[in-house]
C-alpha cells in the first residue's frame, strides 16, 4: 500500500501543478494544516533535481506568507480561530508557554523552532499571540524556514540518486522515522 501510494506521489510531483500545491501546502503548514512542506518538497527534487532550488523557494516563501497568517490568527483572532486550531492538536498549555516564551527569548524562538520539527504553525500563532513585532517575526522566519527547506533541497539535489533509492527500499522504516520526527517535534513544543 505505501508502495502505490509513493509512486502516485511521485508521480504527482513530477506534474506541471506540483508547484502550485507545494505552495499551497507550506502556507496552510504555517498557519492550520498538520503535514509539513516537505512531504511534497522531498518528491518533487528527487522527481526533478535541475529545480531543487526553485522548489525550496517556494516553500519558504510560502511558509513565511503562512506565518503571517498565524501570526495574524494569533494576534488579532486568538480566541475566534486559533484556540479552536490549538484545541483540536490538544496544546493549550503549549500555546500558553509559547507565549511565555515569545516574551522572554523573542526572535530566538522562531529561529530554533523553525528549523525543528515542531509544527511551524504553534510558533507563527503564539508570536502573534503574544504580539511579538511582525518585522523580527518575518526576519527570523525567512532565515529559519529558508535554511530549513534550502538544505532539504540541496541535499536531495546533491545525493539524490542513493537518497531515492533509500527511500524506495526502505518506504515503512522512512514512513516511521518521519512520523517519529513530527510526533518528537510535536512533544518537544510541549516540554520545553
Amino acid at each position: 500500500m505505501l508502495d502505490r501510494l509513493y509512486t502516485r506521489v511521485r508521480a504527482h510531483a513530477a506534474g506541471p501543478m506540483a508547484p502550485f500545491w507545494l505552495g499551497i501546502l507550506a502556507f496552510s503548514e504555517a498557519s492550520f494544516f498538520p503535514l509539513p512542506p516537505e512531504t511534497l518538497l522531498i518528491p518533487m527534487v528527487l522527481a526533478n533535481r535541475g529545480r531543487a532550488w526553485r522548489y525550496a523557494l517556494i516553500a519558504t516563501l510560502c511558509s513565511v506568507a503562512g506565518g503571517v497568517l498565524g501570526w495574524y490568527i494569533g494576534a488579532v483572532l486568538l480566541d475566534v480561530v486559533a484556540r479552536p486550531i490549538v484545541h483540536f492538536y490538544h496544546a493549550d498549555a503549549t500555546l500558553a508557554a509559547l507565549q511565555e516564551k515569545f516574551r522572554k527569548w523573542g526572535v530566538w524562538i522562531v529561529l530554533i523552532k523553525g528549523l525543528t520539527p515542531v509544527p511551524y504553525k504553534f510558533v507563527t500563532i503564539a508570536s502573534g499571540a503574544a504580539h511579538f513585532p511582525l518585522l523580527p517575526f518575518l526576519l527570523a522566519s525567512l532565515a529559519t524556514r529558508g535554511i530549513r527547506f534550502f538544505l532539504v533541497a540541496g541535499l536531495l539535489q546533491r545525493f539524490g540518486a542513493p537518497i531515492e533509492a533509500f527511500i524506495e527500499k526502505r518506504l515503512p522504516l522512512v514512513c516511521g522515522a518521519f512520523a517519529l520526527a513530527l510526533i518528537g517535534g510535536i512533544l518537544a513544543l510541549a516540554y520545553l
